[in-house]
């Protein structure tokens, strides 16, 4: 019996081949539709992990965007199941917690221009799948086909908009605070130019340098221009690493270039000391590089039809009082420059009083708080959403993929 049991217990040859004969159970590849499902409850927990936790240092590890692409994904579930309280509840929790973010963190830079780029993420992506054909241009049929399909989601656009004025506001102001100290050190008073003479004009010997700057700047003015190359740099980094959208991009330099030179010439204008054509050739010198800046970050004016009033705007000429002032400033640089003669200040204040007053400002001072307006161009996502994970460094398993 023993041995009975024990040649019953080996399956036979035949047997085997039976077995690895068998066909294999393959398991079904699922088919996701670019949604999270999650309950009501965790509502509060999705929030809070996706906006008010998120680090900086850990958004920039992420696809740019990420918290937005999930948090559409559980705003088209609601769609899905037609629940709109669901859905209001949702989207009013998320802008409240951005909105609290920026306030209680408004001095980070980083943090401001990480909630910039998700909140008009979230924005784009409420266009690119509202089903409105204007933003369908781009689409594949897949992403035609998770267009929301119960709600008009378009009032919730305009809060998203006018929330991401109000961080690209608060982003331009921290920038322009930044580079305010660097500005006269680095355009105004670097000389770089070998062989140009540093020494102030005749007249101006032994007189204070600066009428305008009483405190000397703690900057060394021979580091100055690269301090702000450096700065300026490290800022196009911070909003191409978040995935600011590139027209945005262009449209914040835009800003701190106009806020440079505003501040610059205001200066120039109020200090004689300033206003010598050796001093011109350095000042040239240091905005060439600020345009070779511009031009290496492939930021040059663009000249489309819809740019034409921009441009023109933005190029306007030195009003008669700026152009006056700077002439009666000109000092010359030694014994063989001529002043500038009364009679042709005279001439030239007569030939610019006959411009329009529609071309001419009235102060002698740039306004450095002027702002251009901002615009958000429509900027659709390739990103498949049923290709989007959560990752772990979230810490959101409470949401189930469908």
């Amino acid at each position: 019996m023993e041995v009975e049991g024990a040649v019953d217990a080996v399956p036979s040859a035949a047997v085997q081949d039976q077995r690895h004969n068998l066909p294999m159970v393959k398991k079904k590849e699922r088919e996701y539709q670019g949604m999270f499902e999650y309950r009501k409850e965790d509502e509060q927990i999705i929030v809070r992990h996706l906006i008010h936790d998120l680090k900086p240092r850990i958004a920039v590890t992420l696809l740019p965007g990420l918290p937005s692409y999930i948090l559409f994904m559980c705003i088209r579930h609601t769609d899905f199941i037609n629940d709109d309280e669901k859905v209001r509840s949702l989207l009013t929790a998320t802008i409240n917690a951005v909105k609290k973010v920026i306030k209680r963190r408004h001095e980070d830079l980083e943090t401001t221009i990480l909630w910039l780029s998700n909140t008009l993420r979230l924005l784009h992506n409420l266009k690119q799948y509202s089903g409105d054909k204007t933003f369908q241009a781009e689409n594949t049929p897949k992403q035609n086909e998770q267009c929301l399909k119960n709600f008009d989601l378009s009032e919730y656009r305009q809060v998203l908009s006018d929330i991401a004025v109000w961080i690209y506001q608060g982003v331009i102001r921290a920038l322009e605070e930044r580079v305010q100290p660097m500005v006269v050190p680095a355009i105004l008073e670097h000389e770089a130019i070998p062989g140009l003479p540093g020494q102030k004009p005749m007249g101006m010997r032994g007189r204070s340098t600066s009428v305008v700057r009483e405190i000397e700047s703690p900057l060394d003015i021979q580091k100055a221009l690269d301090v702000l190359l450096h700065e300026l740099k490290g800022f196009h980094r911070l909003l191409s690493f978040h995935g600011v959208d590139p027209e945005l991009i262009v449209q914040v330099f835009r800003q701190i270039f106009y806020f440079i030179c505003a501040s610059s010439l205001n200066n120039l204008l109020l200090r004689k000391d300033l206003c010598h054509w050796s001093k011109g050739m350095q000042i040239r010198y240091n905005l060439s590089h600020l345009e070779q800046w511009v031009r290496d970050h492939r930021m040059q004016a663009r000249k489309q039809t819809e740019d034409v009033q921009s441009v023109c705007d933005m190029c306007d000429r030195l009003s008669m009082f700026q152009i006056i002032k700077i002439l009666n400033l000109y000092t010359p640089a030694d014994d063989f420059e001529e002043r500038v003669p009364i009679a042709f200040i005279r001439k030239i204040q007569t030939t610019l009083s006959e411009r329009t007053e529609s071309q001419e400002q009235s102060t002698l001072l740039m306004d450095t708080k002027f702002s251009f307006p901002v615009r958000f161009p429509f900027n659709p996502s390739k990103i498949r959403l049923e290709d989007i994970e959560v990752p772990e460094v979230l810490n959101l398993p409470t949401l189930k993929k469908v």
